[in-house]
């Protein structure tokens, strides 16, 4: 007994003495610059780009295979849901979240739990359309930022883990919900809500950083007086919820959110048109709430495609000219690049096999194929709707302009009133690359089934990800040679792989289930 209170008293001191060497802070103009502190993963993409890149390389090609795992947490409750949050990491401290929504610190050196926080939550929560989960928190400043599941948001001290404020983003009772990351920028917060597969309005809020005031709320679908309502056919709009995260380019001042689909899902018959702005993605003014462009990618969607993958920000020359350009591998089987700056179509491509359009049209409005349409007796579609992407987040090298994106090859038997996956169907899942500027398909990765993991790219000419099947690996960023596995579980992972280093250290950080696993050189 006293040898078991002496190594509690221990750990006390260590976890305290760890704590207190940490600054827990990151400053707007930091999280800027976050490519000069790669050391750092400061954003839910690693950047307010989205780009999933790391610039470390002490873990490259040469040496990739000599990982092994130096620390494991495992989750403190065990919900049934699995992790699917992308860590932070701030001065070597990280910060996870346990789903359904409390935030834990670590020591990003050992594993070691400082802080943890969990909301006080009904026991009846509704998350209609969505799971029991969360994608992740954002830090600004000496504060942590997180969406709880019956739609708050809180804001926790970055050091001791103390509430400094929570607000109600919307009621839970009427559907909304929250597992999206909030993205924290200049003095705010943004976050949108899900629940739009049951009638719950799109929305997307921004907070004030420091007290928790609501200072914008743009809508994404339109009441009857507003503009795009004419495109319900006389129908009170709903649906195109903002579930999941987005990027924010500071020149411009524009945040960039993808929504969801229209409600109800299938069938369309009771809201002819393209139900504005369903299916989209929104660029919004940050500091005013105001819509600047849409490009919607499925007009009239009926097979529940949802728009809300992560809209990836980069810079490249097309025609001769340097231009400002967003790429987006869409739940709907394209690849799409426009213009950040006005919305114009740029280029789009097919990523998967799809069967439901013979391409895009100059305007990148997809030319549809009307025999793939839902029938009565089910129509054989590929994506399914679970999609040719879905929450997982792509990432970008800027070294060689290329995106790396977890495809799905997955069709699904549509009718006017839901999908069926078909039995025996030739699924099969790929890590592919992309020429970020045009979508032509450089190498793919081809897996046994389509997986729900995220890329991470890195300096060291490694793209990591995972598969179905409960491997995480290493692939060469120029071929797509396999150059490293690891098998973390055998049932489903959503991993969302990160990479920091602490005290000239680099490690790699994938989560699988109910665990978050560090892997370094040894």
């Amino acid at each position: 007994m006293k040898a078991m209170k002496h190594a509690l008293a221990l750990a006390i001191v260590m976890a305290a003495g760890s704590a207190a060497g940490f600054a827990q802070s990151a400053p707007y103009e930091r999280i800027l610059n976050a490519d000069k502190t790669p050391q750092d993963w400061l954003t839910y993409g690693g950047d307010y780009q989205s780009h999933r890149f790391s610039g470390l390389k002490e873990v490259n090609k040469t040496n990739v295979a000599s990982l092994r795992p130096v620390w494991i947490y495992q989750r403190s409750q065990i919900t049934g849901e699995f992790i699917e949050a992308t860590p932070l990491v701030v001065d070597g401290l990280m910060y996870i979240v346990e789903p359904p929504s409390t935030v834990t610190a670590l020591d990003a050196r050992t594993g070691m739990k400082i802080w943890s926080w969990s909301p006080k939550m009904p026991k009846d929560v509704k998350y209609i359309g969505l799971h029991a989960n969360n994608r992740g928190v954002a830090i600004l400043d000496g504060t942590v930022y997180i969406g709880t599941l019956d739609c708050h948001l809180a804001a926790l001290d970055a050091k001791t883990g103390a509430l400094r404020w929570i607000v109600e983003v919307e009621k839970n009772s009427d559907n909304h919900a929250i597992s999206a990351n909030p993205l924290a920028i200049n003095g705010e917060v943004i976050i949108g809500t899900g629940g739009g597969d049951r009638d719950a309005r799109g929305l997307l809020d921004a907070y004030d950083a420091k007290t928790g005031k609501r200072l914008w709320r743009i809508y994404t679908v339109p009441n009857k007086d507003e503009p795009g309502a004419d495109t319900w056919g006389g129908a009170v709009g709903n649906g195109g919820d903002v579930w999941n995260g987005g990027s924010y380019d500071p020149d411009l001042n524009l945040v960039y959110y993808g929504t969801g689909n229209p409600s109800p899902a299938f069938g369309g018959g009771t809201r002819p048109g393209d139900n504005l702005y369903t299916c989209s993605l929104l660029a919004v003014d940050a500091t005013t709430g105001k819509l600047k462009w849409h490009f919607q990618f499925t007009p009239h969607d009926i097979h529940d495609w949802d728009s809300t993958q992560i809209p990836v920000l980069f810079d490249a020359t097309v025609g001769g000219k340097r231009r400002k350009l967003v790429g987006l591998a869409n739940r709907n089987g394209f690849y799409y690049v426009l213009d950040r700056a006005t919305g114009e179509f740029v280029a789009g491509a097919p990523y998967i096999s799809q069967t439901w359009a013979k391409g895009l049209d100059e305007k990148g409005r997809p030319i549809k194929l009307p025999s793939y349409d839902p029938a009565p007796t089910g129509t054989l579609t590929n994506p399914s709707t679970s999609g040719a992407n879905n929450w997982t987040a792509p990432s970008y090298d800027p070294e060689n302009n290329l995106f790396y994106v977890s495809a799905r090859e997955l069709a699904a038997v549509f009718t006017p009133t839901g999908a069926n996956f078909q039995s025996g169907d030739s699924a099969y899942g790929a890590i592919r690359a992309l020429d970020a500027t045009t979508g032509k398909m450089k190498w793919q990765y081809r897996m046994i089934a389509p997986a729900w993991v995220s890329t991470l790219s890195t300096a060291g000419g490694l793209v990591f990800s995972g598969d179905d099947e409960g491997d995480v690996f290493a692939l060469d960023a120029d071929t797509g040679k396999l150059l490293w596995s690891f098998p973390m579980s055998g049932v489903d992972p959503r991993d969302s792989p990160i990479t920091y280093s602490v005290d000239g250290k680099q490690y790699v950080v994938i989560s699988s289930i109910n665990i978050y696993a560090a892997f370094a050189l040894r």
